[in-house]
């Protein structure tokens, strides 16, 4: 079921916060993409809206919960908070996209393999078009659990999204510098 009512893109940026990225793969340059597409977007007048996570790992009000430092979202970009890894499910965030008139995202953020992909999922199913920044996203090593390194994670992620296909939507998987709002 399509519940996609705009045109227009935004970029939605996921649990990019200091407890959710403090370990993370290539922190450092995923953060630096991120904040490259977050300028791009403004300067474009393309709405940015912002994803927060919170848990008992991410506890609401800490420190670990706050957006990390290097990306300060502006007073009128909106700020999703969320309790589970699709950042649709029990949020505000499809009314905050229908108010924007949005219909297409460009996502990036944290972590790969759960809220990214998770969101990912939630919002094509839900009709948006799903652009993944294949740069601008990131996770931690888990391999301890059984997961393979974080760089392979988030290949397959990237790969498993170039894939996904569906009436009236399309999904893309792009770089950073190859991102078209």
């Amino acid at each position: 079921m399509s519940t996609k009512t705009g045109s227009l893109t935004a970029l939605l940026v996921v649990d990019t916060q200091v407890g959710v990225v403090d370990d993370a793969w290539h922190r450092q340059i995923v953060i630096g993409n991120i904040s490259e597409l977050v300028d791009r977007a403004r300067r474009q007048e393309v709405p940015v809206v912002w994803v927060r996570h919170s848990s008992e790992y991410v506890v609401y009000g800490s420190d670990a919960w706050q957006i990390v430092p290097e990306l300060v979202p502006l007073a009128d970009e909106a700020i999703v908070e969320k309790r589970y890894g699709d950042a649709f499910e029990d949020t505000d965030l499809e009314p905050v996209l229908v108010e924007k008139h949005v219909g297409s995202l460009v996502l990036c953020g944290a972590q790969s393999d759960a809220c990214v992909i998770s969101t990912a999922f939630g919002g094509f199913v839900r009709g948006y078009d799903v652009t993944l920044v294949a740069d601008a996203h990131t996770t931690s090593d888990r391999s301890s659990y059984g997961m393979p390194a974080p760089d392979q994670v988030v290949n397959v992620i990237n790969m498993i999204w170039s894939y996904r296909d569906a009436p009236g939507r399309q999904a893309a998987v792009v770089a950073t510098g190859s991102v078209s709002f």
